[in-house]
């Protein structure tokens, strides 16, 4: 397949899942459009990496809670450039604790980033996807966002939230050609999740490990591709059989 004129957008891109999968696509063939907020470094860490191995990257910077940022940002984007084939939104973050100690802080800055971010990244960008009649959206949430996670009250409120805004905007684009998939990581092995109590997680993984940040790329590579234009609406659990 050839993949060079299929744009990209991947969403907190600068490290973790968001790396691997800004890395797999570069590999499959895609020009790929990395996000990042604040570590403009590891961006650029990134950058040189997909060019070293023969890759075509470009970074384009903006905050996915500001709405204003995301419309400027992206909305110039595609004025000069069309729209985008693929669309990941990965950027996140949590803030754990026990529902009676979470701050005001904690809930608004975890629901502003992975929900409001859900929002604000799509809607300048889903009336491009429309007029060119073809293209992917992939939304990365969490186990937590499926099941409920015990101390993670704010992180799976808005990945449930994600979960079915994807599947709403999936019925939506539907007739346009537009696929739109969540997939739902269980434990992999990030920075987000290195205070976390491994052997405790790992008993309840029936496969008995932590998942790679390449596991859920590949994933994600296949939902872009040719051969999963008849999947949307779905989520792709990616977490070792937790659930």
């Amino acid at each position: 397949m050839d993949n060079s004129e299929k744009k990209v957008l991947v969403t907190g891109a600068s490290g973790g899942i968001g790396k691997a999968i800004a890395v797999a696509l570069s590999r499959a063939g895609y020009p790929v459009v990395a996000h990042y907020n604040r570590n403009e470094g590891k961006a650029l860490d990134l950058k040189a990496q997909i060019e070293a191995d023969g890759g075509t990257c470009e970074l384009i910077q903006f905050d996915v809670t500001d709405r204003a940022d995301c419309l400027k940002k992206l909305g110039d984007w595609s004025e000069r450039n069309g729209a985008f084939w693929g669309i990941i939104c990965n950027a996140g973050i949590c803030r754990d604790n026990a529902f009676p100690a979470l701050s005001d802080e904690d809930w608004d800055s975890v629901l502003h980033t992975n929900l409001d971010g859900f929002y604000n990244v799509l809607k300048p960008l889903v009336m491009p996807l429309c007029r060119k009649k073809c293209g992917r959206i992939i939304t990365i949430a969490s186990v937590s966002g499926v099941i409920g996670n015990r101390g993670q009250t704010n992180y799976s409120a808005a990945k449930a939230g994600v979960i079915g805004a994807t599947k709403a905007l999936a019925v939506e684009l539907a007739s346009r050609k537009i696929t739109v998939n969540c997939i739902a990581p269980g434990f992999i092995e990030t920075d987000m999740v290195k205070d976390a109590p491994v052997e405790k997680i790992l008993s309840a993984i029936p496969m008995g490990r932590a998942g790679t940040p390449e596991e859920v790329a590949a994933t994600a590579v296949f939902l872009l591709s040719d051969e999963a234009g008849y999947i949307t609406r779905q989520v792709i659990n990616v977490n070792g059989g937790l659930i």
